[in-house]
């Protein structure tokens, strides 16, 4: 009985909860205790192997867990909640990538007792789908003897950055369709795929979700991720051991390479040499590269050329800065699958003073998130404020006006006291502009207040600047990229 109500009350959370979760949270733990508590109904016991999983266990799934097994079983069931004892330490621990602890559970025919203690910790991208029973079957692992790593170790893919975790917005719409073309059709389309753009736009992420996109259709595509720096990396091993047939072995054969970051290629011949010779191979028998980078090939520094040349030779896309909307469209799925939905107007707040990337977005709510459940308080404007004042004030302080010009003078080269100066030319006129924009989006002065630094002009001529600088970043690339760029060195 106690074994059929707590299966049942997992498998009711396991349809109620997001996947990740429930793989998260509920998975990894053991089989709760179920007693008849006379007439305080049913008594759960449930064992919990560290603090901060118990403590987050209590606030965001007990109440849901007593509902279910309320109703399951027809009468009230009262969840307890006790941190594990720990294991001795002459006992190998489990492999906590095996999720024994539940999955037995739900197998059919298996009896609670036979199920090992949950890991102390199980992160999701490492959560099995190997059989239960096969697992039960199997004796206490010999770490001298490891069984193969699972698919997601060997192909370095990260299971949890898929097209359905990434926020579709203008600033990634081509980059996004073309890799889903070649989720879809690999080795057909866009081969080579060239993806740029600056740091924390979602390169990573997106080039990731291609690979899980292809293993999904075909489990045993070879398929491989690395950074640029791990191919590098290879490289010196394998000139330092004469062994190049084992470096062609590895990369030749593959039927998907993702590289990020090309850009370090830069400067080492033998490792342009090497990856050219595997980018040729690939080519060759019809396997797709994906590729990233801050810049675009042409912009690639101390490359060889006839790498350059062939990374342009399919196609290259752009990911740019996420637009307002899409900022507050990302903090919102973000918290919603931290269990921790966001007020439309505090995205709204967070999206216009972190602008920069999705990974400086993500810092921020994970700020905004962990303050409000330590302080016990909901999440609101001001609550978001107290937990980015250092955030905010750091912006406030470093971003003036006057660093705005000089930062602007020396991208475009001009000197600062054109930014002052009646002189109309283009060559200053638009640096001009550029700089009216950023500060305008990047402090708290207003038109007059600008307009005034800028040489005492009139207000309607900023807002003429911020208007025209506005509109073009739409829908110039190029523009995009400088503005990103000044941003970054802006905000240190």
């Amino acid at each position: 009985m106690s074994a059929d109500l707590w299966q049942r009350g997992c498998e009711r959370l396991a349809a109620e909860l997001p996947e990740q979760q429930f793989n998260t949270w509920i998975r990894p733990l053991p089989p709760a205790d179920v007693a008849d508590g006379g007439a305080d109904g049913v008594l759960v016991s449930l064992r919990v192997p560290n603090r901060f999983k118990l403590d987050w266990i209590r606030n965001q799934y007990a109440g849901r867990i007593e509902s279910i097994l309320s109703e399951l079983a027809g009468r009230p069931a009262r969840l307890e909640l006790a941190l594990a004892p720990r294991e001795p330490l002459g006992r190998v621990a489990q492999p906590a990538n095996q999720p024994v602890a539940l999955g037995q559970v739900l197998h059919k025919g298996m009896h609670p007792a036979s199920t090992p203690a949950a890991p102390s910790s199980a992160a999701p991208a490492q959560v099995s789908v190997a059989a239960p029973a096969a697992v039960a079957a199997q004796p206490a692992p010999n770490l001298a003897a490891q069984t193969p790593p699972p698919s997601a170790s060997r192909h370095r893919i990260n299971p949890a950055l898929t097209f359905d975790t990434l926020v579709p917005g203008r600033a990634n719409q081509m980059a996004r369709t073309a890799a889903l073309h070649v989720a879809g059709a690999p080795g057909a389309m866009y081969n080579p795929l060239f993806i740029y753009g600056g740091v924390g736009l979602g390169k990573t992420h997106l080039i990731h979700a291609v690979g899980n996109a292809l293993l999904k259709d075909k489990p045993d595509a070879r398929v491989l991720y690395l950074h640029a720096e791990q191919f590098i990396s290879d490289v010196v091993k394998n000139y330092q051991r004469k062994t190049f047939d084992e470096l062609k072995a590895k990369y030749h054969s593959l039927d998907l390479l993702l590289i990020d970051d090309v850009q370090f290629f830069a400067g080492k011949d033998r490792t342009q040499e090497e990856f050219f010779n595997a980018f040729e191979a690939l080519l060759a028998k019809r396997a797709h590269i994906i590729m990233t980078s801050d810049t675009y090939p042409k912009g690639l520094v101390d490359i060889d050329e006839r790498l350059t040349s062939r990374f342009d030779a399919g196609l290259t896309v752009a990911i740019e800065p996420p637009e307002l909307e899409m900022r507050v469209a990302i903090l919102i799925k973000k918290a919603e699958a931290e269990q921790a939905p966001m007020p439309e107007d505090v995205a709204f707040f967070i999206a216009k003073n972190v602008r920069a990337n999705v990974r400086e977005l993500e810092g921020a709510l994970r700020k905004v998130l962990a303050y409000s459940r330590f302080s016990h308080k909901e999440i609101n404007i001001q609550l978001a404020r107290e937990a980015l004042k250092d955030l905010l004030s750091i912006q406030n302080r470093q971003i003036s006006v006057e660093n705005i010009q000089k930062t602007v003078a020396d991208f475009y080269k001009i000197k600062v006291a054109d930014m002052y100066s009646k002189k109309r030319p283009a060559s200053i006129a638009r640096p001009r502009q550029i700089a009216m924009y950023l500060a305008k989006e990047l402090t708290q002065k207003s038109l007059p207040e600008i307009g005034e630094l800028f040489g005492g002009r009139d207000h309607t001529t900023v807002l003429h600047a911020v208007r025209k600088i506005g509109g073009e970043r739409q829908k110039n690339t190029e523009l995009n990229q400088q503005l990103h760029v000044l941003e970054q060195t802006l905000k240190g």
